[in-house]
């Protein structure tokens, strides 16, 4: 059950806000449309709701707002716009990256594709898709960690016939299930069509809250459908004739030969046509919109708001729940769930244990509901005074505002190891950037060999002495720079592209995963390297050299530096670009000012600092362990190991500055 209380936007400059005290319930067991014409409020609404803008109100999901909910995706499945994948990525895969985010088993992908009928185009690529299927994807990612609740905007939005009616009916048998639906239009008939309840939004505030039934008795025009060949002639002699009748008669062209003819019955229109003799192909009726030029709302309906913001009554035709008579007992069980989370009378629920079990919610103070002794019956019942602003000083007025809504960031993944694996492996960037590094650093590996003048270990690792840094340690940081750059342009865990989480167990999967795709680079680098340079010009250029473990230690960190580099710069840029710019800057940038202040002028120097540490903390190791370690430090003593331990640690107090930041 979803409860909005209050919910206001924050105005800009002189504008009203787009959304103005608005509050309504979303019942369990069924589907609640959110309707209004564009510009109503409805996605201002939702991503209150969400806590995805700021503002005011307050919103209950089974009696919890959303921050105080520990897995959020478990309990709220949400739709806003396209869904946000890479373009590259399967439909599988997606899914699966997903299920790690939401920590339920992989299995769960394919059970959702097959409930959705997407089971044939798991292997289709996110960017080929066409509207239909890529509105239907994001109603299975809102269902992969099988919530209670479904927020969708316009979730048959430019859709098919066809599209839009399987997409309703997995809305309904989700709402059969127990779970609450609750989803935004702008179509008046897709709403009584396809909704157990109708929430009317103009101008962002609440115009009427209906049952499906009396909204369409009470707010839709009943209408007639033509369709004729000779459509103009015909609308002429029934606008004619109903003038003459002096009936108010409507006649609408919708556009080739149909016509909408408000006011009239088939019975009428099928004599004109016959008089006439004018052929007919369709004369049916139907329910159609609020009627034309409207603007999604009847200007009658408009004189019915009160001028009062706190009086405002509920439209006429609003069903009220029935109050009990005084000698009537009500279970405690029911009472304590809270009676307004019953599904609709006749559902047939067909509940297993899982994540929907109905929570039990907290008592809220507040004023006594419709119900209690001494209140009018004929009431909307109402937030509690907190909640409504009433006509106070500007003092009084300010205490009495909802509460504030503040943007929260999206959730960080359960299993961040594994998302990030099937995040990495899921397109093939990182594979066609694995081989255009090979092939970039063999090429390299045999030019300098031909020209010569290049240090075997120089030409191992295919470095040019007139390059900052190799193919590989720029691969690594490419790859580094990918891993927070394509959350940032396809955020895969934030609702409607949001804030991107920025948790400390997400960015240590990404640093592991980074560090063992560097590490896998750099020794297939160097393999490839010598295999190609043995091939070519013999086995002395393929040597082993002898200092080769300080030799590997400085290679290994250098290029896992630089995945690093490029992962804290993108998570602190939000940007690819920014990442591996902040890579390249660490040889060009920082390594000649570390040079310049390491030999400027000084009265004592540090040399003999990694003998000195070691014999300090490495007195013995097993297996002549301290000998390499030793090495490491002996290599970040260097000035190109200085600099680059000096950026890691800079750009990681920058992203831990910027993540409490976020949470501040």
């Amino acid at each position: 059950m979803i409860q909005a209380f209050g919910l206001t936007s924050n105005p800009r400059k002189e504008l009203p806000p787009a959304v103005d005290d608005v509050s309504f319930e979303a019942r369990a067991g069924r589907v609640t449309a959110l309707l209004g014409a564009s510009g109503a409020g409805k996605t201002t609404a939702l991503r209150l709701m969400l806590e995805l803008q700021r503002g005011r109100g307050l919103t209950y999901f089974r009696g919890r707002p959303l921050h105080r909910i520990a897995h959020p995706a478990h309990e709220v499945g949400v739709l806003l716009g396209d869904v946000p994948g890479h373009p590259a990525r399967t439909v599988r895969g997606h899914l699966r990256m997903l299920c790690a985010a939401a920590g339920v088993p992989v299995g769960r992908a394919d059970e959702v594709l097959e409930s959705l009928g997407l089971l044939n185009l798991r292997d289709e690529r996110l960017g080929t898709l066409s509207r239909g299927m890529d509105r239907r994807l994001g109603l299975a990612c809102a269902l992969v960690p099988d919530p209670h609740t479904l927020v969708l905007d316009d979730p048959a939005g430019a859709l098919s016939v066809q599209d839009a009616r399987r997409l309703h009916d997995a809305l309904r048998a989700h709402a059969a299930q127990g779970g609450t639906v609750l989803f935004s239009t702008a179509d008046p008939k897709e709403a009584a069509r396809s909704a157990d309840h109708v929430v009317t939004l103009e101008r962002g505030r609440v115009v009427a809250d209906q049952a499906a039934a009396e909204f369409s008795r009470t707010r839709l025009r009943p209408r007639v459908a033509v369709r004729s060949p000779h459509a103009a002639r015909l609308a002429a002699l029934v606008t004619k004739e109903a003038r003459t009748a002096r009936r108010s008669v409507e006649v609408v062209r919708e556009g080739g030969n149909r016509l909408a003819v408000y006011g009239s019955t088939c019975a009428d229109i099928g004599e004109t046509a016959f008089r006439h003799g004018i052929l007919v192909h369709q004369l049916a009726d139907e329910v159609g919109d609020m009627g034309p030029g409207a603007d999604g709302i009847p200007a009658a309906r408009q004189q019915e708001r009160p001028e009062a913001d706190g009086d405002r009554a509920p439209a006429a035709g609003t069903p009220r729940p029935p109050c009990p008579s005084p000698g009537t007992e009500e279970d405690p069980a029911e009472a304590a769930a809270g009676a307004s989370d019953r599904p609709a009378s006749g559902t047939a629920l067909h509940r297993t244990p899982g994540p929907r079990r109905a929570l039990v919610p907290a008592r809220l103070p507040g004023p006594p509901g419709p119900c209690a002794p001494g209140a009018d019956p004929h009431r909307t019942a109402r937030p509690p005074d907190s909640l409504t602003p009433g006509r106070a000083t500007a003092r009084e007025q300010a205490a009495t505002l909802p509460p504030a809504i503040s943007v929260r960031s999206a959730p960080s993944p359960l299993r961040p190891l594994r998302y990030e694996l099937r995040r990495a492996v899921g397109v093939r960037t990182g594979f066609v950037t694995g081989a255009v590094v090979l092939l970039v650093s063999a090429v390299t590996a045999v030019v300098l060999a031909r020209i010569g003048h290049t240090p075997q270990p120089r030409l191992l690792a295919a470095w040019p002495r007139e390059f900052p840094l190799p193919p590989a340690a720029l691969g690594a940081g490419l790859l580094g720079a990918l891993a927070f750059g394509d959350e940032f342009r396809h955020p895969a865990l934030a609702a409607d592209r949001g804030t991107v989480p920025r948790r400390l167990g997400l960015l240590s999967a990404k640093l592991l995963v980074s560090a063992a795709a560097a590490l896998l680079l750099a020794a297939l680098t160097v393999g490839c390297d010598a295999e190609v340079l043995r091939l070519l010009y013999g086995q002395e250029l393929a040597r082993v050299p002898a200092d080769w473990p300080a030799l590997s230690a400085g290679w290994l960190g250098l290029v896992v530096g630089c995945a690093w580099a490029g992962v804290l710069a993108a998570g602190v840029f939000r940007s690819t670009t920014a990442g591996l710019a902040a890579v390249v800057a660490v040889p060009v940038v920082v390594v000649p000012l570390v040079q310049k202040v390491w030999a400027g002028p000084s009265v004592r120097t540090a040399a003999g600092f990694p003998m000195r540490v070691r014999e300090v903390l490495l007195s013995q190791w097993p297996f002549g362990g301290e000998r390499y370690v030793a090495e490491m430090l002996r290599v970040i003593a260097q000035p190109v190991g200085g600099a680059m331990t000096l950026s890691l640690t800079a750009l990681l107090c920058a992203y831990l500055l910027t993540t409490l930041r976020s949470r501040v």
